[in-house]
């Protein structure tokens, strides 16, 4: 017998998020985890804000969605919060009913710089870190360090002489001027970044385009592919192998005997600065 479409919607529903998301599924061990850093960081959550007031957003579910937007590629903040309306496993693990609509984007601008202020990303990655040792997801024996160059929100036309000199004198007055450095040697040793001193012109290889970049370094577990930790330093060109010994230096004093594997830039000169014509 044909089955036929019904339109009638269902007016009242026993069903929940958590009912809908498979017992096996790899998001239910991860939850647990997520929530026991979160409770650790109950109070400073606490000290963030005002005992008075609207009540905003909680930090918890801006870390979560942080959390599913690494685990699931997801590009912005903007297609995470489309997504969030019909992805019951999103709302599942973000502890939300069926019928909640979510938050909307412009939730993660307003809460961005609180969360910085605080330092509470560091806090939280460094408290799951410590959640996977003691759940023993981490062996402390075998492991691999990498660095890359991480472009700066700077433009090149903010790369001036440190002197206040250079072609053409001064930049014109305004957000986006002119800059006229057409056969000007820049260097490091010369110029800087107004708008980002911290930033260095830096390059991965000859041939390759220099930019304003910072050096990330990650250090990662090899048995489960989990980073262990991560630090962010200025692109000096020797930074690479330095901070992977850093790095190194950090990690809890178990295992008598580590491994240790990286490319070639952890045992030479990988990104070095250089000098664009």
């Amino acid at each position: 017998m044909r089955g036929t479409t019904t339109r009638q919607a269902t007016m009242l529903s026993t069903l929940t998020s958590d009912s809908l998301i498979p017992l096996d599924h790899p998001i239910r061990r991860i939850k647990p985890v997520v929530e026991a850093v979160l409770a650790e960081l109950a109070p400073e959550f606490d000290a963030m804000y005002a005992r008075t007031g609207r009540q905003s957003v909680p930090p918890e579910h801006l870390l979560k969605a942080t959390v599913l937007m690494a685990l699931y590629s997801i590009r912005g903040e903007r297609q995470f919060c489309e997504r969030l309306r019909d992805d019951l496993l999103f709302k599942f693990f973000l502890d939300l009913n069926v019928d909640d609509e979510g938050f909307d984007h412009s939730t993660f601008s307003r809460n961005r710089q609180r969360l910085l202020t605080h330092e509470i990303a560091d806090r939280f990655f460094a408290a799951v870190v410590q959640q996977a040792h003691l759940r023993r997801y981490i062996s402390g024996e075998h492991f691999s360090v990498d660095g890359t160059l991480l472009e700066a929100w700077a433009s090149h036309k903010s790369f001036r002489p440190k002197d206040g000199g250079g072609k053409g004198g001064p930049p014109a007055p305004g957000r986006n001027a002119e800059v006229d450095d057409h056969g000007e040697k820049r260097s490091n040793e010369t110029h800087h970044s107004t708008t980002d001193p911290e930033a260095r012109l830096a390059r991965k290889g000859n041939g390759v385009a220099a930019k304003l970049s910072d050096a990330g370094h990650l250090l990662m577990e090899n048995r489960s592919a989990l980073i262990a930790d991560m630090e962010l330093t200025s692109a000096t060109g020797y930074a690479e192998r330095e901070t992977a010994l850093t790095l190194l230096a950090r990690l809890p004093a178990r295992a008598r005997r580590r491994t240790v594997g990286g490319d070639k830039g952890s045992t030479r000169r990988a990104s070095s600065p250089a000098a664009a014509p």
